[in-house]
């Protein structure tokens, strides 16, 4: 079974991050060397947006190994230059969608006011998947993904409310099984240890698994560690799924754990 990874961040400057990521750089030599150890194949690389030279480091990555690191990044929307850059953008190697996540306080009306919407169609029309962190705007993606529904839309972290644990983190799955109906809306089960109070290996995250499982497959379902903000090590997030889902079949795990972002993402140098 090959292991992708579906989300972790790359920086070099030990500047102010989005808590609770550690605040030391995580760079690409240590990010290997974890990712051996875990028998991690590959990884799916956000360009983190606390570090302004991350999205150059992450194109580094995926240019010195293609089978092993892709990239989600972002264009500004207010950019003037955004729908050149938007026709360009999967030209760059390695660079396989967009992500966006409205966690700066003048983005967070970016989803209300209109500032987004001349990215659905043109990323549609261009066959660009992005990925949103949907923590309140889970009622736009159902809009988006039913008005655009070749667009390939991905909700980052189990859809969750972010800062909660337990029952209030998982508050919104109801609303993210909902999205299942679009055939055009994958979820990330990336975060999940930090989502719920215990230890490895994270029972209390079984029946948020199933649920997701039970309405998007397992082909829309994309195991994920987000490492540099886990409580654990690489090779735990790895095995408390690999090991400790019992009600998993061997082909429905191989799916989760790497083939269906591969095929979502159309990574095709992972091999």
């Amino acid at each position: 079974m090959q292991i992708i990874d579906a989300q972790i961040h790359l920086w070099e400057q030990e500047v102010d991050v989005v808590p609770p990521h550690r605040r030391k750089p995580f760079g690409l030599d240590e990010a290997l060397r974890e990712m051996d150890s875990a028998s991690v194949h590959g990884a799916i690389l956000h360009p983190p947006s606390w570090d302004p030279g991350s999205l150059a480091l992450a194109k580094d990555a995926a240019a010195r190994y293609p089978d092993r690191f892709a990239i989600l990044g972002r264009i500004d929307p207010l950019a003037p230059d955004r729908l050149e850059q938007l026709a360009n953008w999967l030209d760059t190697p390695g660079v396989l969608g967009l992500r966006y996540t409205f966690l700066k306080a003048h983005e967070q009306t970016w989803m209300d006011d209109g500032t987004m919407d001349w990215l659905w169609p043109e990323a549609e029309r261009l066959n660009i998947p992005i990925a949103i962190l949907a923590d309140g705007h889970l009622g736009h993606v159902d809009r988006i993904a039913a008005q655009y529904p070749k667009l390939r839309l991905i909700v980052d972290h189990f859809g969750v409310k972010r800062g909660n644990v337990d029952d209030a983190a998982f508050a919104s799955l109801p609303d993210v099984l909902a999205l299942a109906q679009h055939a055009n809306v994958a979820v990330k089960i990336t975060g999940g240890p930090q989502y719920v109070s215990g230890g490895y290996p994270f029972d209390k995250l079984v029946p948020h698994y199933r649920a997701i499982h039970s309405a998007f497959g397992p082909d829309r379902m994309f195991w994920g560690t987000d490492i540099t903000r886990m409580p654990c090590t690489w090779n735990e997030c790895v095995t408390a799924f690999s090991e400790h889902q019992a009600w998993c079949s061997a082909d429905d795990m191989a799916s989760i754990m790497g083939g269906g972002i591969k095929r979502w993402l159309r990574w095709t140098d992972a091999t």
